[in-house]
């Protein structure tokens, strides 16, 4: 029974009248008829649409960009349509040539019907259906065999779907559910499997493909019967023609054109997408991500160099997040979807995080009052109850500052620190976090001192949200990969990992650590940003790992096989640290391209044009620089000096230094640290000179 109907029973219209007295058969004729339009307006108003709660989830960039779609529970593609992202003139020749009347009929065009039902007469045999885009929907909903004791059934629904969409609401639901062969339904599902791309914007060919197309799906199908799809497709061009829609010329240029074949639906960030569209619902199929799609792809392509250079079996995995909404612009989860493991998410793989670990465990002690940055701690072979830590060098350095021991670090004054600070309550800070830790073990009562070493597991994503809380004042939160997520994540208090003065004394000393072979320190270079960054190896070479805070950005890289295998000899500094250069460097490019045409301060060398100078001009090392050396004498990597002029020859103290390769600038190897005094000469004999301090 209707509200309505009801209502009015309950006395709330004012009473009709009616006869004084009425008769049996006048009563039940009105009991009929109010229980028949009772069951009419219900009828119309219940078709099921549960094919469109059923859409195939799509999760796009934070500008709308196609990053990756995952297929219904029936291997479906199944795409929700969006009027407003289809091509305009697709959709009013699709209705010019199947629904010409569809904007003024309510559902059902009695025109056609009429004429359907002339032909069919005619013919002896039905040709003709008469069935409009809203007569479709309804036979697509629920699907029945096609006869013509069925189409006042579809009839009905089409005025029932009319009423409760409405005519923009019928032809979007319309777009999502018409086949287009094999599992393929809608139109964006068609667009991006035939053509490559959204059906944003389609040419003449492939618009006549789409309305050819739903006629006959699996007989036409490009993929299987391409001259069948050639065929269809010009006979809708010649159609479009011949009703002034497109001009002979066009349409005969569009004719010529090849008939697509299938293809692979377009996938980034395969990993990471396919996760957030499992959590798509079925009223909001459509997901939008914190990922940029243009950034995803340079650092895939970044990876995948990366990864190949080290061998067969790597992989390499990147994060990269807005340190202050945790928002997650890109996420590498392995450099290719092809090999033994590569299919493994390797931003959610427990690995080991080596010496990552250890700016925490200094930042707890600074908040903690057990050291300070200038404390002096004592690098030298110690014992805890069996276990006797060594540095990587297998060396030890006497007296070092908690400064010196953590930009270089040293492992004996990391284990030191965990001693007195205690495992558990190191691990118990970090998973206050949120943050979670494996043991390598269950059943382990104390996680042990290894763990200033990295010996429990974590994941790359936890280890984002305790790099990211270190650029953000000590205060942890989760990473958001939606901009629903985004947009709450500055009203979260998040949880205070360590305090502010802490987190700001520990970047201070990452921004001091040497930086990866052929890369000049930042205060040397006028511009480079102050970027404070971590090493971590695993035992056995399994694992390695590189972290980065900057100014706006957090970082987190990874390289090493998915199935944990060891890569003797690849370190977090080998392996990791020049591809999280690479990604700053990246990241950097974006953020200051619009400045580079106009520079505010040009570099120190550049500052000043004298038109009177002659001779040659010391570029690096400046004059007056402290220079930063990761080892001395002809085995350690030293420095690549440069300069301005013609025919030059360079002089360390005297010295004479070999040219580089092919001629090119020579690469200084300090014997030891001290100060020195370097002298380039040119062709001509002038001079130029710069004394600088090695350390």
């Amino acid at each position: 029974m209707t509200g309505e109907t009801a209502g009015a029973r309950r006395g709330r219209w004012p009473r009709l009248p009616l006869p004084a007295r009425l008769d049996r058969r006048q009563m039940a004729g009105l009991a009929v008829g109010l229980v028949l339009a009772d069951l009419v307006g219900g009828f119309l108003l219940s078709l099921p649409l549960d094919k469109l709660q059923h859409a195939s989830p799509v999760v796009v960039d934070r500008q709308g960009v196609w990053l990756r779609a995952v297929p219904t529970d029936g291997g479906r593609w199944r795409l929700r349509a969006d009027l407003d992202r289809t091509d305009r003139q697709f959709i009013d020749r699709l209705v010019a040539m199947e629904d010409n009347r569809f904007w003024w009929h309510p559902g059902v065009d009695p025109v056609a019907i009429a004429r359907a039902a002339a032909t069919d007469l005619s013919a002896g045999r039905i040709r003709s259906g008469g069935s409009t885009l809203t007569m479709q929907l309804a036979r697509r909903l629920d699907p029945h065999p096609r006869a013509m004791r069925f189409k006042l059934l579809e009839a009905v629904r089409a005025i029932g779907l009319q009423l409760r969409l409405g005519k923009s609401g019928v032809l979007a639901d319309y777009l999502t559910l018409a086949p287009y062969g094999g599992n393929l339904e809608g139109v964006r599902a068609a667009s991006l499997a035939y053509f490559g791309h959204e059906p944003t914007h389609l040419t003449d060919a492939e618009q006549a493909l789409l309305i050819a197309l739903p006629q006959a799906p699996e007989a036409r199908r490009p993929d299987r019967h391409p001259e069948a799809a050639r065929l269809a497709r010009n006979r809708v061009l010649r159609r479009l023609a011949a009703r002034g829609l497109i001009s002979p010329t066009a349409a005969r240029e569009a004719s010529e054109t090849p008939v697509p074949r299938r293809s692979g639906f377009p996938v980034r960030a395969w990993a990471v997408s396919g996760e957030i569209a499992r959590s798509a619902t079925g009223d909001r199929p459509t997901v939008v991500s914190t990922l940029d799609a243009g950034l995803q792809a340079r650092l895939e392509s970044l990876a995948a160099q990366t990864a190949a250079g080290q061998g067969s079996h790597t992989a390499a995995a990147i994060l990269v997040l807005e340190t202050g909404t945790r928002s997650v612009r890109a996420a590498v989860s392995a450099s290719a979807r092809a090999g033994g493991g590569a299919w493994i998410d390797s931003t959610r793989a427990l690995r080991s995080p080596g010496s990552s670990l250890k700016p925490f465990l200094y930042a707890f002690a600074f908040e903690q009052g057990l050291a300070a940055p200038e404390t002096r701690l004592v690098d030298q072979k110690v014992a805890y109850e069996g276990y006797e830590p060594e540095n990587f060098d297998r060396s030890f350095h006497g007296e070092v500052t908690a400064r010196e021991a953590l930009a270089n670090s040293l492992n004996v004054p990391a284990v030191a620190l965990m001693a007195r600070l205690g495992p558990a309550a190191f691990e118990h800070r970090l998973q206050g976090a949120g943050v979670r830790i494996v043991r390598p073990r269950d059943g382990l009562a104390d996680p042990g001192l290894a763990l200033a070493l990295g010996g429990e597991g974590i994941t790359l994503r936890d280890l984002a949200v305790l790099y990211a809380a270190l650029g953000d004042g000590g205060v942890a939160k989760p990473l958001s990969w939606t901009e629903a997520d985004a947009a709450l994540s500055p009203l979260l208090p998040g949880a205070r990992l360590v305090s502010a003065s802490a987190a700001r004394q520990v970047l201070d000393i990452l921004r001091e650590a040497p930086p990866p072979p052929g890369r000049a320190p930042p205060q040397l270079s006028a511009g480079a940003p102050r970027l404070a960054f971590k090493t971590g190896t695993s035992y056995g070479f399994r694992d390695a790992v590189a972290a980065g805070v900057g100014d706006r950005w957090t970082v987190l890289v990874w390289t090493g096989r998915p199935d944990g295998g060891a890569r003797p000899g690849l370190t977090g500094r080998e392996a990791a640290l020049p591809l999280l250069f690479q990604v700053f460097d990246l990241l950097s490019g974006e953020t200051t391209r619009a400045d580079a045409l106009t520079p505010q301060t040009a570099p120190a060398a550049l500052r000043q044009v004298d038109p009177a100078q002659s001779g040659p001009q010391v570029l690096f090392p400046p004059d007056g620089a402290a220079l930063l050396a990761d080892g001395f004498g002809p085995t350690a990597r030293g420095f690549a000096l440069t300069a301005r002029g013609e025919g030059l020859r360079w002089y360390a103290d005297g010295q004479a230094l070999a040219p580089g390769i092919a001629g090119g600038p020579p690469v200084w190897h300090p014997a030891g640290p001290g100060f020195y005094r370097l002298v380039v000469i040119d062709g001509r004999g002038r001079r130029a000179t710069a004394s600088v301090r090695v350390k």
